[in-house]
Formats: C-alpha cells, structure tokens, sequence
C-alpha cells in the first residue's frame, strides 16, 4: 500500500500540487527520502521520528521509502514534515486516508510534535482553494491562510492544530479544531508629513507628480538639503492599497516569511536597502532563490539613497524589472519569476564631496569628480527615470519660516483624483491603469499633446537627444500633470513642465562632457 498526502512546491508566487507518497515494505530498516529534495527535507527524517516518538507513536523497524512527486521539480524548506508524518501514519493505518485527501498539508515538526509556523502559507491556501481543497497548516499560520477564503464548494476548510496529537484526535472524533479567523488589516502609526519640509517647493510639486503618475524620480542634490526626508514623506502621499494589491503584496511577503502576526498591511511598502546591498539581496535569488527588495516594494516604492553607491552591476540589474514589473531569478533547473511593480525614488549628491555647486566648499577636484561620479550611473538606468529634480540647499531665511499651510493631506486628496481619473481610463488593466505603464496603441491614444505640445515635444526632443523612450515618458508625465489639472487633454504648458523634469541631470551631464 501506498499512502498519498498532498502538498506544495513554491516557485516564485505560485504553490505548484506535490503528491507525497509513503510505503513502508518488508527488508532492511531504513527511512529513505528520494524526489529532488535539499538538505533541509532530508532532516526531515529524523524531526518525523522525533515528533511520532514523543506522541509514543514509533515508526516500524522496516523499509519506509517517502516519495515526493513530481521528482523533477525542487523540494525545499522545513514545510514538508507535516505532511511527510500525516503520510506515514495513513499507511500505518492510523488516520483515515479518505479524510486527508480533501487536504493540502504544510507544516514544521518540533521534535516535542508542535507544529512550527513556517512561509508560504498564503499562497498555499489559495492553490488549495483552487484545486477544491482544504488546507492544513500550523497554528500560526492560521490566520493569515484564512484570508485567502475557503468557497462553498470546497468543504475541507482550515484547519490550524497546534501539535500533531491535536490533529489526530480531530481526525478520530475526539477533539474538534475550529476553523481560524481571517487576518485583518494592521493599524499603522501617523506617517511623516510634507508640512514638516519648508521651501523645496519645486521638489515637493516634482513628488505630487510622481506619486500621481507611479513615476520613477530621482532627486539631486547637496548633503542636507532634504532629498531623504522627501522620500520618506511619498507614502503619506500615496493611496492606500486595494484589496487587490494588498493580496499580491502579501503572497510576497508569506514567501518571504515576512507576513507577521499583527495583520496584513493597507499601506504601500516603502523600502529603503543599504548601498552595500548585494545582487541578490535587491533583485531575489540566494540559496533558495527568494524575492528581493524590488518585490518587497511591489505596488509601493524602492528608495535608493547615495545612488552611485550602489555597485554599477547591481544598480543596472534594476533596468528589467522597471521595464517588465517582473523580477526573474535564473538557475540551471529553473526560472522563478517575482512580481516587482514598483516606484523607483533615488537619491545622490552631485558628487562624491556633495558641494559641486558650492564653489567655496567644493573639494579640488571639481568638476572631474562630479564626471566620476555621476558616470556610474549608466544612461540605460537614467533614461527609464521619469523625473529628475535638483534639490539646492535649504537658505537659513527658509527655515525661520512657520510649517507651510499644506501638508500631506491635501497633496494626498489631489494625487488620489488623479488616480482615480487614470482608473476610470484604464478599463480594468495593469496597475489600475497608471500613466507610468502605459505604452503603445495606448498612450499615443491617451496621451497624446495638442499641436502646440506636439511641436514644443519634437523639438524638445532633437535639442535634448531625448531617446524613443525618454520621449515616451516625458508623454507619459505630461499627461500626469494633465490629470492633476483635471484635464482631458494634453496641452503645451504640461509637455513643457514635463521636459523640465528631464532637464537637470542631462544637462549636468552634457556640462561635464
């Protein structure tokens, strides 16, 4: 006899059906676990036994060989045990295999038989749900596998047990385990507010465009000038997440075993690597080819500071998934790909000493040290950023000022009209239809300028060097500023502000040549 439990394989956000199959024959004792499994599966051999012996349940001294099918595909992580113990006490005729086949099963063993919270149970619960099956998973994990919502038609539901004994005597009619209440929305804390930033009036309106649109921004400037507390105020700014996005966001986040106890998040993710971030570390990928900070900021934002810091190779590793929305990890047996739909903000000094333009504090280098130092940031990278903004020093005169009358509240009230103007356009597509992803047949229909635009944009264009691309996103921020004008079309005055967001980094460029 051969027992089967059901459980799952992660590649990428997807939860991919992995049959576990037990037989235990007559012939040398042995505990033998085969089907393209890591080291971390393998140990489950010895967490099993454990857990079944301190329960006073010994497995027989024969030959149990656990199949994990289909044995082409990678087996990794600690979620197998569960399932590997359930399988082995169907075929010592201990559960009834009948009632666990309604089940996907996911879990890690203690060796005193508590079941361990482990990542991925999202997604697992929805590949479950999917397939018209129940999900076991640990305690733990309960919540966050019943937002996920078991239908009508799959009768198997939830079930969460703190310890393997606690499930079978679920499954024996002793004990009743009740489903687990869904994962609510976390409470967040007041979020830092543009009121607090005085002058910058240029890069604060350059911030409500980019919020508006998704756009990409990168901000330039001296040391102290605010381009970090700038950043930290767009989330203040940005719509909360949909119920859609919020689902996405948070398969993510279960993989990555970030998903905490304290609920699911309505804000958009604002994350802020180190510059020593590896490869790996920002785009996903390691041992177990996990997401990286792209994917993490899906739907939310990816701030860079001290842009050039940042290792030229990892920063061009970014130019896919600001294209695609994708972040693919490449290996020799497969490719895992991430959703990454995020907003890129960036910041850096015009050069390594940040006083370029400061003729009495620049350093003697100047201006080859701004050349050497904004050439490593490569003009594929810098031609897929929709804003460039310079940030000048704050004047003492500024500072004396009382806190501007406008904070985030207002800002946030105009972005979100603009949003919802780009959402009734979008007809249901990506992203709610945000000007930043439009393309093709598309945005010439959308946001295409009046004649007067059209001939400032031509013209523009062949002075600045603009490429087919940068052409198209300076399109695409005209008609943001449309938006937030509530306009329905492009005029010459929205082109011409969206040129100068273009403006200063090529034109500081074109002077270190």
């Amino acid at each position: 006899m051969v027992a089967h439990i059901e459980t799952v394989a992660f590649q990428g956000v997807e939860a991919r059906p992995v049959d576990v199959q037990v037989q235990i024959s007559s012939g040398v004792p042995a505990f033998t676990v085969v089907g393209l499994a890591d080291k971390a599966v393998g140990e489950s051999r010895e967490r099993v036994r454990a857990a079944l012996s301190a329960i006073g349940l010994g497995l027989p001294p024969k030959r149990i060989t656990v199949n994990l099918a289909p044995a082409d595909l990678p087996k990794e992580g600690s979620h197998y045990d569960l399932p590997i113990a359930l399988a082995l006490l169907v075929a010592m005729d201990v559960l009834p295999a009948q009632e666990l086949e309604k089940f996907v099963v996911i879990g890690e063993l203690s060796l005193d038989g508590a079941i361990n919270a482990v990542a991925g149970a999202l997604p697992a619960a929805i590949g479950a749900n999917a397939r018209g099956r129940g999900l076991i998973c640990p305690k733990d994990c309960g919540p966050e596998a019943a937002w996920a919502g078991m239908g009508e038609e799959n009768p198997g539901g939830i079930l969460a047990p703190l310890s393997i004994i606690q499930l079978i005597n679920h499954f024996k009619g002793t004990q009743v385990l009740s489903e687990p209440a869904p994962m609510k929305a976390m409470e967040m804390g007041a979020l830092p507010d543009l009121r607090d930033v005085k002058g910058q009036e240029s890069a604060k309106r350059a911030l409500e465009v980019a919020a508006a649109g998704g756009h990409n921004m990168l901000m330039v400037g001296p040391p102290g000038s605010g381009k970090s507390m700038l950043a930290a105020r767009l989330p203040g700014i940005l719509p909360p997440l949909s119920p859609r996005e919020m689902l996405e966001l948070s398969m993510i986040n279960s993989i990555a075993g970030e998903l905490t106890t304290k609920g699911m998040a309505r804000r958009r993710p604002f994350r802020t690597p180190h510059h020593s971030a590896s490869m790996p570390a920002l785009i996903g990928g390691g041992l177990r080819a996990r997401p990286g900070e792209v994917s993490l900021a899906h739907h939310g934002v990816l701030f860079l500071d001290e842009l050039p810091e940042f290792p030229r190779q990892v920063l061009d590793s970014l130019r896919q998934p600001l294209e695609t929305g994708q972040a693919v990890v490449a290996r020799v047996n497969a490719h895992v790909s991430y959703p990454a739909r995020f907003q890129l903000v960036a910041a850096m000094n015009p050069c390594r000493c940040g006083y370029a333009s400061d003729a009495a504090r620049a350093c003697a280098r100047v201006p080859r040290c701004m050349g050497d130092y904004q050439a490593k940031l490569s003009g594929p990278l810098l031609d897929r950023i929709d804003i460039h903004i310079e940030v000048p020093p704050v004047s003492p005169a500024d500072l004396s000022l009382p806190p501007p009358a406008e904070g985030s509240a207002e800002v946030a009230r105009r972005v979100a009209r603009a949003r919802d103007m780009q959402a009734a356009r979008a007809l249901g597509g990506a992203d709610q239809g945000l000007n930043a992803t439009m393309e093709g047949e598309r945005l010439e229909k959308i946001a295409a300028p009046d004649a007067a635009g059209r001939a400032l944009l031509t013209q523009a264009a062949e002075r600045m060097g603009l490429t087919a691309r940068g052409y198209h996103r300076v399109m695409r921020v005209a008609r943001t500023l449309a938006d937030l004008e509530g306009r329905d079309g492009v005029g010459r005055l929205h082109v011409a502000e969206a040129l100068a967001y273009r403006e200063p980094i090529a034109q500081r460029l074109g002077d270190v040549a």
